[in-house]
Formats: structure tokens, C-alpha cells, sequence
């Protein structure tokens, strides 16, 4: 697109337009690195994919599109845990719990092929917060348990399940960050900003390429 700014913040408040949002999914292309600042070697294969820092991401304007009352759903790899507590924080949000998504063979079995400097992945965590006051879950919330068992698909992509617990379990108006527009079934009161949201928008700066491509296996 032409004339777009290379700041995320400001395309995504130039999407947003003023809007304001109950509940928010993220899948931030989150940067990961070892202790010397550099990529980590088991990603070294994925370093063509482009990413945000930290600071970037916390410097969304998440906060300024939020209802009083709001839910927010953030996936972080292992690894970056405590930055994913971070962002939750800067994006106006109070961590209360989990849900882990397991990822399993066509089998049943734990998927092992994710990658890890300790242990071999088979997990990612999608952490939960909440804004403001009454804001426990929606009663199907209340029976949901926090975990999602799929098997994995192409890179990166989260499981087309988290939908039906997030609409469930949370009111909208809904805002995905770094989603994508080829969900089947999703209800129509979604707002989608990320690279691969044809539905909806396509930001084609170059700071990121595809979402969670590094760390997220």
C-alpha cells in the first residue's frame, strides 16, 4: 500500500479508526534470542521471517481500543513467557490464567518435532487477561477447560479451535492482531489486522513477513 507507515502503531490506530473491542487475540511475531543477542541457533532456519521486538510490541495501541470491561488472549512460545506477561501489562491487561495448546500426531500422540534449547516442544501457551470490573468469564468459560489438543498445520498457525473457545467464553466487538482471513466459521463480529488477513487487512511493511515465525514451533 502507498504512503504506509514503516510503525506499526500507527497502522494499526489507522485500522482501528477510533473502534473499541471487548475481547482481543494476538499472535505477535515475537523476536527470540539467546543470551548473546543473536537468533537462537535451532531458528537459524526461520531467520528469513522478519520480527518485532519486545518494545514494538508493547508499544501497539492496544489500550486506547479497549471497552471498559475486555478480554485478551495472547499466544507466547515457552521461552518468552515472562515478555509475554510484559504485553499484557502494556496493553492495559491483568493475567488471571492459560489455556496450553498441545500439539499431537494424527495418532493421539505428543508431536515431536517443535524445537527447544531444553526440552523438545510439544506446547504453546495462550495467555489470558482481563480490564476492568465483572469481567469473569461468559458460563460456557466456566466448563471450558484450558486445553486444546490439534494437530499441528502449516508453520505457525494457531488451531482454528481457539475461535469457538474465545466467542464462547468472552464478548466482543473481537480484534485479532497478526491474524488471518481464511478462518472457517468464525462469527462476523471480528475485526482482523495482520499480514495474512485478506478479509480484512494487509499490511505489507516489511517489519514483519509472517506471524510468530520465530520461537513459535
Amino acid at each position: 500500500m502507498s504512503g504506509m507507515s514503516a510503525d506499526p502503531s500507527q497502522d494499526l490506530a489507522r485500522f482501528l479508526d477510533g473502534r473499541r473491542f471487548g475481547c482481543v487475540l494476538a499472535d505477535p511475531p515475537w523476536r527470540f534470542t539467546n543470551r548473546t543477542g543473536k537468533v537462537a541457533p535451532e531458528h537459524k532456519r526461520l531467520a528469513r521471517y522478519p520480527t518485532l521486538t519486545l518494545a514494538e510490541i508493547c508499544a501497539l495501541p492496544v489500550a486506547d481500543h479497549l471497552e471498559e470491561r475486555a478480554h485478551c488472549y495472547l499466544w507466547v512460545p515457552n521461552a518468552l513467557l515472562p515478555e509475554g506477561l510484559k504485553v499484557l501489562a502494556a496493553w492495559g491487561f491483568e493475567y488471571k490464567s492459560n489455556i496450553v495448546w498441545e500439539k499431537v500426531r494424527k495418532d493421539g500422540g505428543p508431536d515431536g518435532r517443535g524445537v527447544g534449547f531444553y526440552f523438545r516442544n510439544v506446547t504453546e501457551v495462550l495467555l489470558f487477561g482481563t480490564r476492568g470490573k465483572n469481567v469473569r468469564t461468559l458460563a460456557p468459560g466456566r466448563r471450558q477447560v484450558n486445553v486444546i489438543r490439534t494437530r499441528k498445520r502449516e508453520h505457525s498457525r494457531k488451531p482454528d479451535e481457539q475461535y469457538d473457545v474465545i466467542e464462547g467464553c468472552s464478548w466482543g466487538p473481537f480484534l485479532e492482531l497478526f491474524g488471518r482471513g481464511d478462518v472457517p466459521n468464525r462469527s462476523s463480529d471480528w475485526a482482523v489486522w495482520g499480514n495474512q488477513a485478506d478479509a480484512d487487512y494487509k499490511p505489507d511493511w516489511k517489519t514483519y513477513a509472517y506471524n510468530s515465525a520465530i520461537a513459535a514451533e
